[in-house]
């Protein structure tokens, strides 16, 4: 066989400027192979061409011997893919033999396609690497004892050896853009789903048991009989923080402007798992009430924020039952606090705020100066000095066990609303 002069092995075809319809970068990830098979003579393709199918079928059947995945009749659509897939990529790399322009688009999708297809079977990655290694090696022993027996040069084979060896990274490549793609396309639509459903499982009037059901089985989640709602603050620190990794059985909406959780239990570790983020956790609800239980874990969040309750990471609403229901309806507890406590208007704050604190104590004690003085840490004389001016702003209100009731309330919200207690 006759090789042409000007046609060195290793020379590379001029660089071409990328398809206009590749993505950026393409040309590139692309280049090696296409280049090495172009520096190689065009007329090797008289003596490989006739070698295709001999070749698609000792590199089918070595994948299939070799990745026990693959080992099962290449037929239905299964078996048109891999075969479709090998039959591609021996012809391109037969079309490329001294061809610098020849058309990459069809075989770019075709090995795409293969891993978007192996991410839909549920196969890892690493399989079907595997698959065009061996491919390769089969590949390249079929190509060197063709050219041996042809008397072909070994400068030749040896970049024909590092055009396969190029070849394989570049197709592997192309199908963990695939897999890659259809693994962000199946997470994106699954988090759309979760994210769907939350809002369905939190909307009021509570949804149908059938639509949460429906959702739920396409988003993964198992329904619980009963759940908890948990609301969400951010930390300052949270944005410098990695999104937190929850489990499966949560349902998450960290994006919204109002961030919020939702499973049967709070996770483990729930302050370690939600790092840069405060939790406040409802009631534990039936499922139809959980966005009762999410109203009571913000309105905890909320007190918590303005210092009512503690602001720890994470704060549990049914610790804090009594001050929730008591400050349920601030507008109504202001009236409350209006009307039973106008005997003290006339006063100064402190005058105000001593008294206060000493006609609560009277109310929640046995009444006796000691035990007071003691609550309050004063003497005991300067609680009976208190006590009556108490008796003269209040007069016989004090001897109305229903009025009592109202007092101690009032007295109680006071203290949670006012900024500084001491």
């Amino acid at each position: 066989m006759t090789i042409d002069a000007d046609v060195r092995p290793g020379r590379t075809a001029p660089p071409r400027a990328p398809h206009p319809r590749r993505p950026p970068g393409e040309a590139r990830v692309l280049g090696r192979a296409g280049a090495l098979w172009a520096s190689l003579p065009r007329e090797l393709t008289k003596v490989f061409r006739p070698h295709a199918d001999a070749l698609t079928r000792v590199i089918l059947a070595e994948i299939q011997r070799a990745v026990p995945e693959y080992a099962r009749p290449l037929e239905g659509p299964f078996g048109e893919v891999i075969v479709r897939g090998v039959r591609e990529a021996v012809g391109q790399c037969l079309d490329n033999l001294g061809n610098p322009a020849v058309n990459q688009e069809n075989w770019i999708g075709v090995f795409r396609h293969l891993g978007r297809i192996e991410y839909s079977e549920g196969r890892p990655l690493d399989q079907i690497q595997t698959a065009y290694r061996v491919g390769g090696l089969a590949a390249w022993r079929y190509i060197a004892k063709v050219g041996q027996a042809r008397g072909l040069p070994s400068d030749l084979l040896y970049v024909g050896a590092e055009a396969v060896l190029a070849y394989v990274d570049e197709i592997s490549a192309l199908s963990v853009q695939g897999y890659r793609a259809a693994q962000a396309r199946a997470a994106g639509t699954r988090a759309r789903q979760r994210r769907q459903l939350l809002g369905l499982v939190l909307s009021e009037p509570a949804p149908a048991p059938q639509a949460v059901e429906g959702l739920a089985g396409a988003a993964g989640w198992h329904v619980p009989d009963k759940v908890v709602a948990m609301a969400l603050e951010p930390r300052h620190d949270q944005h410098r923080l990695p999104p937190p990794a929850l489990p499966a059985e949560v349902l998450a909406d960290l994006e919204s402007p109002q961030p919020c959780l939702l499973a049967a239990a709070p996770p483990e570790d729930l302050e370690g798992a939600l790092r840069g983020w405060r939790v406040a956790v409802g009631p534990r609800v039936p499922l139809a009430e959980a966005a009762v239980s999410l109203r009571w874990a913000r309105r905890a969040m909320e007190l918590s924020v303005r210092g009512i309750l503690p602001r720890t990471p994470v704060l549990h609403a049914d610790d804090h039952l009594a001050t929730l229901w008591l400050l349920a309806d601030e507008f109504l507890i202001g009236q409350l606090r209006e009307r039973c406590l106008a005997p003290l208007h006339g006063l100064t704050d402190k005058q105000r705020t001593r008294l206060g604190q000493t006609l609560l104590a009277w109310l929640q004690s046995s009444g006796s100066a000691p035990e007071m003085a003691e609550r309050l840490g004063v003497h005991p004389q300067t609680v009976r000095y208190r006590m009556r001016r108490i008796e003269e702003l209040f007069g016989d209100r004090l001897n109305d066990p229903e009025h009592r009731l109202r007092l101690e309330i009032a007295l109680r919200a006071a203290e949670l609303l006012t900024p500084d207690r001491t």
